[in-house]
């Protein structure tokens, strides 16, 4: 499993601040925090006006402070993109983030990747059809685009497909026809391909309380799917923990056992009513309820836990 730290971006208030002041000191500490990551992304947005040039400034300090780490670099901008590149050595172990099925930026950004043996992010998503409410939906994007990057030639391996993770605060529904969109990409091609989610999106919106369960137990069942690689918070050790139990199957409590029984369901295709857990246990009772959220069986209200 490949991690990517989110915790540079420049939604973040005091991300942006720090942009503006080129607060070296503050991404240094951000770089060390992301130092169990094995990549960070670098997320600029469109980089115009006071913020053009932030991303080679970015990379540059990645580089002084953790030169094995990787890097994604996340920005509209794609002149801003180029820069940051030519700032960085190790090409071959960069992300671009990302392409969409539209044609023209995908045909750019699908021609740079080549160029720069670099991986790529790939959205199911078109200006035409959005996010494709259904994981067949998707599904057919993928397709379109896996049968266009086989005919520019570029490394299947480098192609990493995001189903699209919405908020289940906005629609739950939306959250099981992610995880079935994974499994269904890393059943449907020839050569095998790779998926990517951006996790905290899942739990947008949540009580910062409730943020760090759900993200838990939705990469869980997504692991169980086959999830290649997840955007994450570097800050969640737990999170970090969890993973580590679902790669090695070795659960040290009885809550980290319950983790690996969601990632066995979704993998074998099982129901969540069949797991058995223990009921006197607030801390397990908390991540049933998670779960049958994002499965869409029972109804989010932001005090899920309460109950």
């Amino acid at each position: 499993m490949e991690l990517i730290g989110e915790n540079i971006h420049i939604i973040s208030k005091s991300v942006k601040d720090a942009f503006l002041s080129k607060n070296k000191n503050f991404f240094t500490k951000l770089i060390e925090i992301q130092k169990n990551m094995d990549f960070v992304d670098l997320n600029v947005g469109p980089a115009k006006g006071v913020f053009s040039g932030i991303l080679p400034y970015l990379t540059k300090i990645v580089q002084e402070v953790n030169p094995k780490i990787g890097i994604s670099f996340d920005t509209t901008n794609f002149d801003e993109m180029k820069s940051g590149f030519d700032e960085y050595k190790n090409k071959s172990n960069a992300f671009i983030n990302s392409t969409t099925s539209d044609k023209e930026k995908f045909e750019m950004l699908t021609e740079y990747a080549i160029l720069q043996n670099c991986k790529l992010i790939a959205l199911t998503m078109s200006k035409e059809t959005g996010i494709p409410k259904t994981c067949d939906g998707r599904l057919e994007l993928a397709c379109d685009m896996y049968e266009r990057f086989s005919e520019k030639g570029i490394d299947l391996d480098k192609i990493y497909f995001d189903p699209l993770v919405l908020p289940i605060t906005a629609d739950q529904s939306q959250a099981c026809e992610a995880i079935n969109t994974i499994k269904m990409i890393k059943e449907s091609f020839e050569n095998e391909v790779k998926t990517i989610v951006g996790l905290s999106n899942i739990s947008n919106g949540c009580p910062n309380e409730k943020r760090a369960l759900v993200n838990r137990v939705f990469l869980s069942m997504a692991m169980g799917a086959g999830l290649d690689c997840a955007i994450v918070d570097a800050n969640d050790k737990y999170l970090y923990k969890i993973i580590k139990v679902l790669e090695e199957k070795k659960p040290k409590s009885e809550e980290e056992n319950l983790y690996l029984k969601l990632y066995q369901m979704t993998e074998n295709f099982e129901e969540i009513e069949n797991i058995e857990y223990n009921k006197d246990s607030e801390e397990e009772k908390n991540i049933i309820k998670a779960a049958k959220i994002i499965l869409n069986k029972e109804v989010y209200f932001d005090s899920f836990t309460q109950i």
